[in-house]
């Protein structure tokens, strides 16, 4: 498939077959997953792969708020695949102490954005793609912060790994979506040369 018509084809599928995920798209959902960006290629990623019904079932009661539960999707979805992807800070705070990146103290005062966890989003947009790709759907969701603690018991994740959402696929068991209705324009998205214009400045060509 064309890059351009993976990118069109992109959109969050809420419903599957029952097939199971074929064991290469795993493999290429693993291998892809881990060639995101990596700020000072710190590779704070870390993937849960869960394929075992017991499992995602598992993840299912772990990740699901006690409150109005039946209202939250990983209560109602039932994939054949979860990837939970998770964000290490400390393996950040560690790479940018060393000495050839000019910081001696392992602090996060000085960072203007989490990019332990846009790396791991990263991560998860390549994901998305290449499941896209192998012709199948997925969904990516967050994980309810009063749940997270349920997650890491559940699957003995490290303390230091935090889960920033997780991504369920599988062959799609419903129609595809046309946003393009409800997609904002271009115009409203985009600011070449300058976001706002000032009084005097010509108009952008």
């Amino acid at each position: 498939m064309e890059f351009q018509e993976v990118v069109a084809r992109r959109h969050m599928v809420r419903r599957y077959k029952k097939d199971p995920v074929p064991k290469e798209v795993v493999d290429a959902i693993v291998t892809n997953g881990r060639r995101g960006p990596s700020a000072g290629f710190s590779q704070g990623l870390g993937l849960l792969v869960l394929e075992d019904p017991a499992d995602v079932a598992r993840f299912r009661a772990a990740s699901t708020p006690e409150e109005d539960p039946q209202n939250w999707f990983a209560a109602t979805f039932d994939a054949p695949l979860v990837v939970v992807t998770c964000s290490n800070k400390d393996a950040y705070l560690d790479r940018y102490a060393q000495p050839d990146k000019g910081f001696v103290e392992r602090s996060d005062a000085w960072w203007p954005a989490p990019y332990w966890d846009i790396d791991t989003g990263f991560a998860a947009l390549l994901i998305l793609l290449t499941v896209v790709d192998a012709g199948l759907g997925a969904c990516f969701f967050g994980i309810p912060k009063t749940r997270i603690g349920a997650v890491h018991d559940a699957f003995g994740i490290p303390p230091e790994f935090h889960p920033i959402g997780a991504i369920t696929v599988g062959f799609p068991d419903e129609p595809p979506r046309d946003l393009t209705s409800r997609r904002k324009s271009e115009e409203d998205v985009v600011h070449r040369g300058r976001w706002t214009r000032r009084p005097g400045d010509p108009s952008p060509t």
